[in-house]
């Protein structure tokens, strides 16, 4: 199941999206215009939708409240509105679903946070339409969607699983490297990646092994002296590890810990196998960080190829700000989203007929698109005191 197009109504710094989305969609856009903020619509969803310690309840109170999801330029309108279009294939007559979403305050009382509005439609046939007349009766039914309730998701349960599913990685090497010293509590779900290992314990050995042997091919094309990857759990507490073997004079000196892997070998290896781990969404935020140029540029390539894999396509929401990965020419213009700050919020749009015309002329995304990303005043940066 893949997102083909997204409305959203007063989200974050959003007063209102309508766009296309593709197996493959670019985020672009300048510092603070809402990049992170629209790949949290996804994360939001997953949430809400979750059997276990979820709920809308939960997951807008983990967001700061509703003061924190409203857009500040909403100002007579205080809904926020989430509409998502999803395909279960790839042709036009496969199942189409849509599912809607409103909620806002209740405006006396309480002022609980109620569902103003959720409707499911699949293959243009609406099968829930909220709120109803029971909900009318006894408003505290509001406080829940239907989404989250496995009582009343039974004709649209693909979707709760599809939401659930939801794959979101953020890296940051740092944290899985000192994971036992920094210890701590985590963030639910792990987005940046401190229990990592235990992911790749957690996986069965035969998929585990077969993945770390693709990575290990791709690490020895990006990495130099890298020469081999295993997983070796601690013998004494079984903690899990993974261990490189870098290409030594010695027999067996080379065998390196993750604590020792650079910050890009980490990142790579992350990236690769949440790349080879699912078929859900997945959700990249700057996948170019610590890596060095040459291997951002692969990166469309990359995504290209696994997704040639039925078994392992998925759709992927990729934001960044790197010349050199827009810079490969294998990127579809169709999938390009640019985002723009204005007065009154954020704009999102597709590349329209002129930049799409330039890169069909051979210009890439990185030099129709990617200039209109940048500050105005970013080189009085150099001036500052």
């Amino acid at each position: 199941m893949i997102v083909t197009h997204l409305k959203l109504k007063n989200w974050r710094n959003f007063r209102e999206v309508d766009v296309p989305l593709h197996e493959r969609t670019y985020l672009l856009g300048a510092n603070a215009s809402g990049k992170s903020n629209f790949l949290e619509v996804f994360r939001f969803l997953r949430d809400v939708g979750k059997a276990q310690g979820g709920g809308l309840q939960k997951a807008i109170v983990d967001r700061g409240g509703m003061q924190a999801l409203r857009c500040l330029h909403a100002r007579k309108d205080n809904e926020i509105r989430i509409e998502i279009h999803l395909s279960e294939g790839e042709s036009a007559d496969d199942d189409h679903w849509i599912y809607v979403v409103g909620f806002k305050h209740e405006g006396q009382g309480a002022r609980r946070t109620l569902v103003s509005t959720e409707q499911v439609w699949k293959s243009g046939v609406r099968i829930l339409n909220r709120p109803d007349q029971t909900d009318l009766a006894d408003k505290a039914r509001l406080t829940q969607t239907a989404l989250e309730q496995i009582q009343a998701n039974e004709k649209f349960r693909p979707i709760a699983r599809f939401f659930n599913e939801i794959t979101y990685l953020h890296l940051v090497p740092q944290l899985l490297k000192y994971a036992e010293k920094i210890g701590g509590n985590r963030l639910e779900d792990d987005p940046y990646g401190q229990g990592f290992l235990e992911r790749v314990a957690r996986t069965s050995p035969r998929v585990r092994d077969a993945r770390l042997r693709k990575i290990a091919k791709a690490l020895s094309l990006a990495v130099p002296q890298f020469k081999e990857l295993r997983y070796a759990p601690d013998p004494v507490n079984g903690r899990p590890h993974l261990e490189a073997m870098y290409q030594h004079f010695r027999p067996n000196a080379g065998w390196q810990r993750e604590e020792h892997f650079s910050d890009g070998s980490l990142r790579l290896l992350g990236l690769l196998w949440v790349l080879l781990e699912g078929n859900s969404l997945l959700l990249l935020e700057e996948p170019e960080l610590s890596l060095n140029d040459a291997i951002v540029r692969e990166i469309p390539v990359m995504l290209q190829r696994i997704q040639r894999d039925k078994k392992r396509r998925r759709q992927v929401l990729i934001s960044t700000h790197s010349e050199a990965l827009l810079d490969n020419p294998g990127i579809d213009a169709r999938g390009v989203l640019l985002l723009e700050s204005r007065e009154e919020g954020s704009s999102i749009r597709p590349i329209n007929e002129n930049e799409s015309l330039a890169i069909r002329h051979g210009l890439s995304v990185a030099e129709v698109v990617l200039p209109k990303t940048r500050p105005a005043n970013a080189e009085q940066l150099g001036m500052w005191e």
